[in-house]
């Protein structure tokens, strides 16, 4: 079982968490601008990890899990998400595994056109800003 945080370290934890997720999100946003599609979903995916990893330590007290399932890292952090939003969580899973494997690369690579690419990051936009809130 996992050690409860003291509420210091508590708040280390998550004030890192979430400037990583801004200095990624920055990033996720630079890699758009210089037509670096499937990298920049990758970082989408990086983006809400990372800022749900914070609300999840808020909510438990603990260190946050070493998973990469957004889906379930907002089930931990209790995060009251509609149904379309969960969605976009599946989605951008798929960010994660396909810009690493390379079974997956060149597909993925290809379907990552501009419109695409910007559908997506204006959805991962819009909620890592909801999530932001909390």
């Amino acid at each position: 079982m996992a050690i409860k945080k003291e509420k210091e370290d508590i708040r280390k934890i998550v004030k890192y968490w979430r400037k990583t997720s801004e200095h990624d999100f920055e990033t996720m946003n630079a890699l758009f601008g210089i037509k670096r599609y499937p990298e920049s979903l990758f970082f989408g995916h990086i983006v809400l990890e990372k800022i749900l990893k914070g609300l999840v330590v808020e909510e438990t007290k603990e260190e946050a899990p070493y998973i990469h399932n957004l889906a379930k890292l907002s089930e931990y952090a209790k995060c009251d998400l509609l149904k379309d939003e969960m969605d976009l969580l599946d989605d951008v899973n798929k960010f994660n595994i396909r810009a690493r494997y390379p079974e997956y690369k060149m597909q993925f690579y290809k379907q990552c056109n501009r419109e695409y690419t910007k559908n997506y990051i204006d959805k991962i936009t819009k909620l890592y800003q909801k999530l932001c809130q909390n």
